[in-house]
């Protein structure tokens, strides 16, 4: 598998600390400030009741963590008005898709009898290439996965159903918003895309339990983060089943490949939740996940806060990776060696087939030449490197060095043969 020899254009976004807002940016920032948004529990819940004509959210342990994800947003003084419509939106989503989930399992009860058959299941470094790892695997139309249009509508309505007009309403929600995402941020897409067919991560489903680390990409939220890491998950990837055997009954089948880099820092819980799943786990130089994350961040804030402050990111997301491959490095072993996979970036981008070959024999899948064919045309189709990329700066943009990251993360490549990779 090669990358062909078709180069997309380099962005240099050189506006970071200053950024030049475009007349599109300005409106919405504009018109976003009009609105005002009432978050707390109980507005967000009637919302949800009023959108779906639904009352059973199952479960209520989740709305402490509701209230505190609606605490994180109220405590972030520097969320901009476009944040907090995007937030109440969103909110509101994961209420209103819970109901639905919990609906359809009330009238079919058989669906939680579903069985999730060993999944492969990708973790790594936010930033790392799983995205494109977990769309490659998805090409194998043998394994199911969750295309974003569906992400963010797991179950139907009645409004989704397919006419002559629109054969796919959900897809045509997701492409409008991509669209306006797209106009409104047209270099997020060379960092992380959101269009309607690309394979979402599967943290969408456990969003609908108002956990994960989600919150912590869109709110500077230390307070939810300690929460997070201290409290037990095996409730929220157990709704993350939950919604897995939804989707099966609705699209089958049930042999699934799903991603989130947080499940490195939840390899416990994950493996009592999928006990016969294949586990990828993706390696890299920190440094080249951290200097992606920061600059995303960065460019995002001329949109998402009312400052664009290298500081904001630099401070938070440093640490967060730390804690994050600190818990891989102390739980790893629980993976059964025959059903894990370790994937080390510069072994990957010099031999993926061989990489694909141990996947699939760990999974009990046959590799055949015309599986391989379909995988290297995805490849080829959705290279990074073709599309376009953006240039990360850690010195001019952060005033850092690799070498004064990579620090603090010797006990990781002290653990697995990771190559330091920015110099």
């Amino acid at each position: 598998m090669s990358a062909g020899s078709v180069k997309g254009e380099v962005f240099d976004i050189t506006d970071m600390h200053a950024p030049v807002l475009t007349a599109m940016q300005k409106a919405a920032l504009a018109g976003a400030a009009q609105a005002s948004f009432d978050f707390s529990v109980q507005a967000i819940l009637a919302a949800a009741h009023a959108q779906t004509g639904l009352s059973d959210f199952g479960s209520m342990d989740f709305a402490p963590r509701l209230e505190l994800w609606c605490q994180c947003v109220k405590e972030d003084s520097f969320l901009s008005a476009v944040s907090h419509a995007a937030l109440w939106t969103m909110f509101v989503r994961y209420a209103s898709d819970r109901l639905r989930v919990e609906d359809i399992c009330s009238r079919h009860p058989e669906i939680l009898d579903i069985v999730i058959d060993r999944p492969i299941i990708v973790a790594g470094p936010p930033r790392s290439g799983t995205t494109h790892l977990l769309g490659l695997l998805s090409a194998d139309q043998r394994l199911r996965s969750m295309p974003w249009w569906e992400a963010i509508a797991p179950v139907p309505t009645a409004a989704d159903a397919p006419s002559a007009d629109d054969p796919n309403p959900r897809w045509t929600r997701a492409a409008a918003g991509w669209e306006q995402q797209d106009a409104m941020m047209p270099l997020m897409k060379y960092m992380h895309e959101f269009s309607p067919d690309h394979i979402s991560e599967d943290i969408e489903l456990q969003a609908l339990d108002f956990s994960s680390y989600l919150l912590e990409w869109l709110v500077l939220a230390p307070k939810w983060r300690d929460y997070y890491l201290s409290h037990d998950q095996s409730g929220t990837y157990a709704y993350l089943k939950k919604g897995l055997q939804v989707l099966t009954f609705l699209r089958g089948p049930n042999r699934w490949v799903i991603k989130c880099p947080q499940h490195m820092e939840q390899l416990p819980a994950l493996r009592a939740t999928f006990p016969d799943a294949t586990y990828v786990i993706t390696h890299r130089d920190p440094v080249a996940s951290i200097r992606s994350t920061l600059s995303m961040w960065l460019y995002a804030s001329r949109i998402l806060r009312t400052k664009t402050d290298p500081e904001e990111p630099k401070g938070y997301w440093i640490d967060r990776y730390r804690i994050l491959l600190e818990r891989c490095v102390r739980d790893h072993h629980v993976l059964p060696a025959e059903q894990t996979v370790d994937v080390y970036f510069h072994q990957w981008i010099k031999n993926p087939d061989a990489i694909l070959g141990e996947i699939y024999a760990k999974a009990g899948l046959p590799l055949d030449a015309e599986t391989l064919a379909t995988l290297h045309k995805y490849h080829a189709d959705h290279d990074p490197s073709v599309k376009g990329r953006v240039v990360f700066n850690l010195e001019r943009d952060f005033g850092i060095t690799a070498d004064d990251i990579r620090k603090d993360f010797e006990f990781y490549f002290n653990h697995f043969p990771v190559e330091r990779e920015v110099k």
